[in-house]
């Protein structure tokens, strides 16, 4: 195990979707999101079978960081119930690896940067 973490959700469009990778980034709880293209999501909510169009987000973040970003996906999401899923990464470049850690640790004094 590497510590590193893949975090997906889906936001309801391109300018909701993009203001939520700039602050996770922004805050170090990311160290990138991959804004994906659109797509169609088809689902069972409250025994109705619904569609949408909904933009994923693929987020590269760490075990450590992950109850931060969670919080902050939450306060940020419009949706009642939104996506929250997180996949273990079990291998990948050591030196990508790295710079995810790097990216999402919090600043020297336990300081987080300004929203």
């Amino acid at each position: 195990m590497t510590g590193a973490l893949i975090v997906l959700t889906n936001l309801p469009d391109q300018t909701t979707a993009a203001a939520l990778a700039r602050r996770l980034v922004g805050e170090r709880l990311a160290a990138c999101v991959n804004i994906m293209a659109p797509c169609q999501s088809v689902y069972r909510w409250q025994g109705a079978i619904e569609a949408a169009s909904e933009v994923p987000l693929l987020i590269k973040t760490t075990a450590d960081r992950y109850g931060a970003l969670q919080a902050a996906i939450l306060e940020s999401h419009p949706y009642e119930l939104p996506e929250i899923v997180a996949v273990p990464v079990q291998q990948g470049l050591a030196s990508f690896l790295d710079w995810v850690a790097d990216e999402t640790r919090s600043l020297p004094g336990g300081d987080e940067p300004a929203r």
